[in-house]
C-alpha cells in the first residue's frame, strides 16, 4: 500500500463496509479498492465505486448470478454488495457516525493527561487493542474531559507488524483503555510508555474515564501521580490499580 493516509471518514467507511461483505477482512476490501482508485483513496473516490466494479475486484468470491449453489446464493450476494457500496458512498446509518472532535491546544488543560480508548461504535468503550477499527483520544484532567482526536486502526492490517502500528498511533498518550489485550501486545504498549487499563465489561468512554477523572482529582495513584506532575513525596503510598497484569 502506498503512504497515503485514510481520513476518518473514509476510513469509517471501509471498515463498515468490509463488515457488510462476509468472510472479507479490510485489508481485502482496501485492495479491491485500490484495483480501481489507485492510491488515491478519498470521499469522492469512494462515490464512484459500483457494484460491478466489487464484483470484479474480488473475482469470484461473489457470485451475482444464481449458480449450483442455488438462486438464494446470489441474492444474497448482491445484497451484501449493494450494501457495501452504499456505505462506501457514505449513506451510513446515524448510529455509525464519529462523534465530534473538541478544539485543544496543546498546554491548554494543565496537570492533564492524554488516553487513548479502543472503540467500534460512537464513544463506546468496546474494542480489543488488536482488532478495534478506532482509538477515541482524549484530553483529561481533574476538572475536564475533551475528545481531541480519533485515529483509525484500519490500516494497521496492511501492515507487518499490526501491534507495532496500532502502537505508533497512540504513542503520545500517557494511558490505554481496552476491553482486553494479548500479552505480547499488552508488552509493547508498556515498552512504549503507555500504560494499559482494561475494562473488561466496556461502557460509554465518558462514563469510564470520568471515573479516573475522580481519581486524579483525590487519590491518583503512584504510577499516574508521576504523569501528572505530582512529587514524590505527596503521592498515595496505598492504592489499587485495575491495570493489566
Amino acid at each position: 500500500m502506498s503512504g497515503q493516509t485514510l481520513s476518518n471518514e473514509v476510513a469509517l467507511r471501509i471498515a463498515l463496509a468490509a463488515r457488510a461483505l462476509p468472510g472479507t477482512s479490510v485489508g481485502d476490501l482496501i485492495g479491491a479498492l485500490h484495483t480501481y482508485l489507485g492510491d488515491a483513496i478519498d470521499e469522492t473516490a469512494l462515490s464512484k465505486i459500483t457494484v460491478t466494479n466489487l464484483k470484479t475486484a474480488f473475482g469470484q468470491t461473489y457470485q451475482l448470478d444464481a449458480d449450483e449453489d442455488g438462486e438464494d446464493a446470489g441474492t444474497a450476494d448482491i445484497a451484501a454488495l449493494k450494501e457495501a457500496v452504499r456505505i462506501l458512498w457514505g449513506e451510513t446509518n446515524e448510529e455509525d457516525k464519529l462523534p465530534p472532535i473538541e478544539p485543544y491546544q496543546d498546554g491548554e488543560m494543565p496537570g492533564s493527561i492524554r488516553i487513548a480508548v479502543a472503540s467500534n461504535n460512537q464513544e463506546q468503550l468496546d474494542g480489543h487493542f488488536g482488532s478495534c477499527l478506532r482509538y477515541l483520544i482524549y484530553q483529561l484532567s481533574p476538572t475536564q474531559m475533551k475528545l481531541i482526536d480519533i485515529r483509525s486502526a484500519v490500516e494497521a492490517d496492511l501492515s507487518d507488524d499490526k501491534n507495532a502500528f496500532r502502537v505508533s498511533l497512540i504513542k503520545d498518550c500517557h494511558v490505554l483503555y481496552i476491553v482486553s489485550v494479548g500479552g505480547p501486545a499488552a508488552a509493547k504498549v508498556i515498552k512504549a510508555g503507555i500504560y494499559p487499563m482494561k475494562v473488561t465489561e466496556g461502557g460509554s468512554a465518558r462514563a469510564v474515564l470520568s471515573e479516573l477523572q475522580k481519581v486524579i482529582a483525590t487519590s491518583p495513584p503512584p504510577w499516574l501521580a508521576k504523569i501528572i506532575g505530582i512529587a514524590e513525596g505527596d503521592r498515595v503510598k496505598n492504592y489499587k490499580a485495575a491495570g493489566v497484569g
